[in-house]
């Protein structure tokens, strides 16, 4: 049952979910590799710190998977590769899905498989083929009882922000929000609204599925703390951050800050200050 893979993956105190993704190599940026340039390094790093999940690729999965032991993060595989974040998008674009992606899942003991659904200014083409994809995906995780999670996306223009600076505007994320439930996911992974206190709507209408809500861009600590505080209270089950931690001067730091606002509900003021721990630095 998908229960069993969702256990290992919602901490078992708190019932929420903080899964640190560094799966971005998948997509041919440049600026994308920072902090991760020597990945093996940069797992490392986090296992030591210890968040709920690590998402990775197919072909960096096996530095977790390879390291002995029980107490490691958990597995979530990154299923599609894309070429839709550049400041200026090629002739053609994509969003294509890896070979038998639940297979290779299992065969690599991933707890979750994740997929995009891109919602792009004048591409629909590319959305066709993120739900191409999710109907292709979606019944054999069901077969499989692999947890699925979808990741509705909805840009600005990519010549104004490039593609990882997303609209943050409730009335386009919560529809295709609602979509991705009506696709079958078993987990949301959402861009936080432009107005932090109306992510409710986000979680509303996502029902029964738990919300995790994606990092974005780079922000300051101050903003980062504060702005994960308010969205756990307004009922999301966790956060999926990537460059807010591992571009950090102190990932190990930042980890323990945002572990302890998941789990622990503590204030950005009391997350802070083992962020400030030197002793977190790893």
């Amino acid at each position: 049952m998908k229960t069993f893979k969702l256990n290992r993956l919602f901490n078992s105190r708190s019932g929420n979910c903080f899964d640190v993704a560094i799966d971005h190599g998948f997509f041919n940026e440049m600026p994308f590799l920072q902090g991760i340039e020597n990945i093996h390094k940069a797992i490392s790093i986090l296992v030591h710190a210890n968040p709920d999940a690590i998402q990775l690729t197919t072909g960096q999965a096996h530095y977790l998977q390879s390291i002995p032991g029980k107490q490691k993060p958990a597995l979530v595989l990154r299923t599609d590769v894309a070429n839709v974040y550049g400041n200026v998008l090629p002739r053609a674009l994509f969003s294509r899905m890896i070979e038998k992606p639940v297979e290779q899942a299992i065969r690599l003991d991933a707890t979750c498989v994740v997929v995009n659904l891109f919602r792009i200014p004048g591409q629909p083409e590319v959305t066709d083929q993120c739900m191409q994809n999710i109907l292709k995906i979606k019944p054999v995780c069901d077969h499989y009882s692999m947890p699925l999670m979808i990741e509705p996306l909805v840009f600005r223009p990519n010549e104004i922000a490039g593609g990882y600076q997303v609209d943050g505007d409730v009335a386009k994320i919560v529809p295709l929000v609602r979509q991705a439930v009506e696709l079958g996911a078993d987990i949301i992974k959402a861009d936080p609204t432009d107005a932090i206190n109306e992510y409710h709507k986000v979680v509303e209408t996502a029902g029964a599925i738990p919300v995790l809500v994606r990092g974005g861009g780079r922000a300051g600590d101050e903003e980062i703390l504060s702005r994960t505080f308010e969205l756990m209270q307004q009922g999301v089950k966790g956060i999926v951050y990537g460059r807010n931690v591992i571009q950090h001067a102190n990932p190990a730091g930042m980890t323990a800050a945002l572990m302890a606002i998941v789990h622990e509900g503590a204030t950005p003021a009391e997350a802070a200050a083992l962020l400030a721990d030197e002793k977190t630095v790893f």
